[in-house]
């Protein structure tokens, strides 16, 4: 008998990023295996965000808590597909995108989370191909370092819904400064099986790329966030000690 296919819901948190979120619904809606659901999450937007996501079909959460991390942690919560997949107002999916992400958990269910990569666009090309790929390298080498798998990054990620039921304790949703991804990364385990597909491939706004005030944000928030979870005792030396004693044991028992 053959089993039904995985649900993907698909989270977007937002605020004030109406005119972004019209592309990036539209993507969805061209996908050549449309979502489940599309839950948009409505972070206290002055904007006509929340009219544009139900003028296309998504349905609209509403949290007021300052944040993209409380933002993000409400749409998770109110997702009902399988699989819940992340994306940014600004992403734009290519029409596989939630194919892939569907075959990548039927094919290997004991996957805990997968994360993909991404081109930047509305800068000009020397931007989007230095900058971005220095970003986005220095971004998954460094945070390996620091979560012993893969971080995720939320411009394109996906994990089952009974991982973020197992990890939404530990994530830090009321700090309004945390790095949201890195966050739910490290509330996933050392041993979490984490694959990092870069032909899970989205393209995304450049924005993120342009200043110094940004780059300082970003940074700022990346150190914030490792800072409480090593306060908590998930320093990257306990978390690579856990991942190779779960892979010894593992490999006494095979």
């Amino acid at each position: 008998m053959t089993s039904a296919p995985l649900r993907v819901s698909v989270v977007i948190p937002c605020k004030d990023d109406g005119v972004a979120l019209r592309r990036c619904l539209a993507a969805l809606a061209a996908q050549d295996e449309p979502p489940h659901e599309v839950v948009v999450v409505d972070n206290a937007s002055s904007d006509d965000s929340a009219d544009v996501a139900r003028a296309l079909g998504a349905r609209v959460v509403s949290e007021p808590a300052p944040g993209i991390g409380a933002a993000a942690a409400a749409g998770y919560d109110a997702a009902t597909g399988d699989l819940i997949a992340r994306c940014d107002a600004d992403t734009l999916a290519p029409p596989g995108w939630t194919r892939r992400i569907r075959e990548a958990f039927e094919a290997d269910p004991s996957l805990d989370a997968l994360t993909g990569h991404g081109d930047f666009y509305d800068v000009p090309r020397w931007r989007a191909v230095v900058h971005g790929r220095l970003y986005l390298w220095a971004y998954y080498t460094s945070m390996h370092g620091a979560l012993a798998h893969p971080p995720l990054w939320g411009s394109t990620a996906a994990l089952p819904r009974d991982r973020w039921e197992a990890a939404r304790a530990d994530v830090h949703r009321w700090d309004p400064e945390v790095h949201d991804d890195v966050d739910l990364a490290l509330a996933l385990p050392p041993e979490a099986r984490v694959r990092h597909d870069r032909a899970l491939r989205v393209q995304v706004s450049g924005r993120s790329l342009v200043g110094w005030a940004q780059t300082r944000r970003r940074f700022r928030r990346g150190m914030r966030t490792l800072r409480l979870a090593w306060a908590e005792g998930r320093t990257p030396t306990a978390r690579w000690r856990r991942r190779l004693e779960v892979r010894r044991a593992r490999g006494a028992v095979a």
